[in-house]
C-alpha cells in the first residue's frame, strides 16, 4: 500500500527526522556505548544484530506505540491522557541515564517547537506536563501541531532514532562510514514493520532487561563518549 502524504507535511517529516534537530540526540547512544565495552558489540555483524534487537524490542514495542498513544491525546487536546503517557515514559526509564535523556530531549523538542509556533493550544497542555515534558510525548504533539499524518510520522521517528545509533556505532564500534551505512540499510528494511507492530498494539510494553543492565553499567563506565 502506498501512503500519499501532503509535500508540506512531508516536509515537516523531514526535519523532525533530522540529525540537526536541535535536540542533542548525537550525544546519546541508548546503551550502545556499554554493549562496546561489554563485548557484546564488536564488529559490524554484532551492532547490526544489536541495532535490529533494540528497533523490534524497545521502538516497536514502546516507543512507537506511546507516540501513537499520546498523538491520539494531542488531537483531542487530552492534557490528562498526555500526562498519563508522560508518566509512562518516566516510570520506565531503568536508569539516571535514560532518564536524563528522554526529559533532556522533550525539553529541547518542546523550545525548538515553540520557537517555530507563535500560537498553539497543544504548547501550554505540553508545558503542563509534569515533572518535565520527555521525548515521546513532545515528538507526538509536535507531530500534530505540524499536521503530518501519523503512519508516516512513525515512520520518520524510526529513521531519525536509527540515524543517529548507526551513527553512533560508527563512532565507539568503531565502524567505516560504508559499513554504518549498510546498517542503516538493514534498518531501514525492517523499520516498516517496526511501525506496523506499533500501530497494532493495544498498549506500549517496555521490556529490554539487557538494555536495562547496560545501560546501568554505562553509568560507571570509565571512558565514555555518550551520556547514555
Amino acid at each position: 500500500m502506498t501512503t500519499t502524504t501532503e509535500p508540506g507535511a512531508l516536509l515537516h517529516l523531514l526535519w523532525l527526522a533530522s540529525p540537526a534537530l536541535p535536540v542533542g540526540a548525537f550525544s546519546y547512544s541508548e546503551g550502545l556505548e556499554a554493549a562496546v565495552e561489554a563485548g557484546t558489540v564488536r564488529d559490524e555483524a554484532s551492532a547490526a544484530l544489536w541495532l535490529r534487537a533494540q528497533l523490534e524490542l524497545s521502538q516497536a514495542r514502546a516507543e512507537l506505540p506511546l507516540v501513537a498513544r499520546a498523538h491520539a491525546a494531542a488531537q483531542r487536546l487530552d492534557v490528562a491522557a498526555l500526562q498519563a503517557c508522560n508518566s509512562w515514559v518516566l516510570q520506565t526509564r531503568e536508569t539516571s541515564e535514560s532518564l536524563q535523556q528522554t526529559q533532556q530531549m522533550g525539553r529541547s523538542l518542546l523550545l525548538w517547537l515553540r520557537g517555530l509556533v507563535d500560537a498553539h493550544p497543544l504548547l501550554p497542555l505540553c508545558q503542563q506536563l509534569s515533572p518535565a515534558p520527555t521525548w515521546p510525548v513532545i515528538l507526538a504533539c509536535a507531530i500534530a501541531v505540524r499536521g503530518a499524518p501519523l503512519e508516516p510520522a512513525l515512520h520518520a521517528a524510526a529513521f531519525g532514532w536509527a540515524e543517529n545509533l548507526m551513527q553512533a556505532a560508527v563512532r565507539c564500534v568503531p565502524l567505516g562510514q560504508s559499513a554504518g551505512q549498510r546498517l542503516l540499510a538493514q534498518l531501514v528494511q525492517a523499520i516498516p514493520g517496526a511501525v506496523q507492530t506499533a500501530l497494532a498494539a493495544d498498549e506500549p510494553i517496555a521490556f529490554a532487561p539487557m538494555l536495562g543492565i547496560l545501560g546501568a553499567r554505562h553509568e560507571t563506565q570509565y571512558s565514555r563518549l555518550f551520556r547514555s
